[in-house]
């Protein structure tokens, strides 16, 4: 296996992105032995870089296939560890809203408050290139509509109510340390 080298912009903020994470994924006619390894060193390289998620078009491949990882416990949410390899996903059905704070690998440590569906329900092709069809829910069902998107051309702050709700949280760490190192009685 190895690290792929991952596609990283700058904060949409203060800088242009390019149009490499703007495109429109291609279907996956057929999962061949290559995609499989592909999706191998995608998993590879999320947990090398602390992600939950990544989709393709975050090293370089504009093709519909993301990788999912979630720890027992996560968010205290996850009761099993998930991993999933999802060629052509897609979402057929989703409902409920709910908002929580965003990341993505591609813009590292930044982060921002996104709604979302609460459930979806999500066809595609697992590793092996079988047919699934599944429900999730809470963040599982977060992390599958960001790297879907990614998948669309949308990023996770093209979601957001203004790019001015976007910050570093070691910023806001720091600013509170300040803080309180000012703080006198």
């Amino acid at each position: 296996m190895a690290i792929l080298e991952l596609v990283i912009e700058p904060d949409p903020r203060y800088n242009r992105i390019s149009d490499r994470l703007r495109q429109k994924s291609e279907p996956v006619s057929e999962v061949t032995p290559e995609l499989q390894q592909l999706a191998r060193d995608m998993h590879e390289t999320m947990l090398a870089e602390a992600g939950v998620g990544l989709a393709a078009p975050q090293i370089g491949r504009n093709i519909r296939l993301v990788v999912i990882h979630l720890p027992k416990g996560y968010q205290d949410e996850i009761d099993e560890e998930v991993n999933l390899t999802l060629f052509n996903p897609e979402i057929v059905k989703a409902g409920g809203r709910e908002t929580d704070y965003e990341g993505c690998l591609s813009f590292p440590d930044l982060v921002g408050p996104v709604e979302r569906y609460s459930w979806v329900i999500v066809k595609g092709q697992d590793e092996d290139g079988k047919k699934v069809r599944f429900r999730a829910k809470g963040i599982l069902a977060r992390v599958l509509q960001h790297e879907i998107d990614h998948l669309d051309g949308v990023l996770f702050f093209d979601r957001m109510d203004s790019l001015g709700l976007l910050f570093y949280p070691h910023e806001v760490e720091a600013g509170e340390e300040e803080a309180e190192e000012t703080v006198t009685a």
